[in-house]
């Protein structure tokens, strides 16, 4: 028999299950309840450059965040969920079409606090499956002693970028020069968070209080790999349904699908507690956590082997 890819990558797989296993303890011992909604969804939040997979007239949800909200505003206050994504024509060495995320919100939280228990939820796999405080990443050494950096979006457009974030916004690059001249030197020393967006880049974060020209969301950055999406959540109806329209027609202007309003989701918004939620991709945490290069070491099977 032909000595197959999948038995290749078998300590991969089982570490893959210790960060799982590691993670959904964490969560259950801060006093989160893990629930599911569906994959299948009617209308998922629109964005300009996430495409979601069509499934007959609704789609395979591209992030759970809409009925999990739905039941932030039902009185869940602490939720998580670990769950299948899908986002069309994503594929590369840390893309594949169908992702595994962490998601996780909860009730009174800002950004800032998911922050800090960021920190101590990678603190806290790391310990469990026996990698402590020194990650070793293709060759780089990450300490993960807290506290870790942080960068503001202007502060890396400043250091690394060649012009401010606004320049970049306006001559329409700001995510070629984040992927291109700042996300790859992000990292390497410490885990850093790099936060305050752009407002025009936080589709559904609240607006700084005090400065609106920047959304409360963070990325987490390791080794020059994204980890996570967060922000403080906006929970204003009219504003989110104005983004919504604001993102189809960027996404009509370049020729996608234009998707459907979320009506139930906007309405849950009228009764949503503040709140802030965080989106992590588990397929890249066993990457760091099993050092390795692509993703295809560390799931079961990829999409070209099906």
């Amino acid at each position: 028999m032909r000595f197959s890819r999948q038995a290749a990558i078998r300590s991969n797989l089982e570490r893959r299950a210790r960060v799982i296993d590691a993670a959904r303890a964490f969560f259950t011992a801060a006093g989160f309840l893990e629930i599911e909604t569906p994959v299948r969804i009617p209308a998922p939040a629109p964005e300009a450059h996430i495409d979601a997979q069509e499934s007959g007239d609704w789609f395979l949800q591209p992030s759970p965040e809409l009925c999990m909200k739905r039941l932030l505003a039902s009185g869940y206050e602490k939720i998580f969920q670990i769950c299948r994504c899908f986002r069309k024509g994503e594929r590369g060495g840390r893309h594949v079409p169908e992702m595994t995320l962490l998601e996780w919100y909860a009730a009174g939280f800002d950004y800032l606090d998911l922050m800090k228990q960021c920190e101590e939820l990678i603190g806290f796999v790391a310990d469990r499956i026996g990698i402590g405080r020194q990650l070793t990443y293709q060759g780089h050494a990450v300490d993960l002693t807290q506290p870790w950096d942080r960068l503001s979006v202007a502060g890396a457009f400043q250091r690394f970028g060649g012009m401010t974030a606004q320049q970049a916004l306006d001559r329409d690059c700001f995510d070629e020069i984040m992927g291109i001249e700042i996300e790859s030197k992000l990292g390497f020393d410490r885990p850093l968070f790099l936060y305050d967006y752009p407002a025009q880049c936080g589709a559904l974060a609240r607006l700084k209080p005090g400065d609106p020209s920047v959304a409360e969301r963070f990325e987490l950055y390791i080794a020059g790999m994204e980890l996570c999406n967060a922000f403080t959540e906006l929970t204003d109806p009219m504003e989110q349904r104005v983004r919504f329209e604001t993102e189809n027609r960027a996404r009509e202007a370049n020729g996608k699908t234009v998707y459907p309003i979320a009506k139930p989701f906007l309405q849950a918004l009228e009764t949503m507690p503040p709140a802030a939620g965080n989106a992590l991709g588990l397929d890249r945490l066993v990457m760091l956590f099993a050092d390795a290069a692509s993703i295809d070491e560390v799931v079961a099977f990829t999409p070209e082997e099906l």
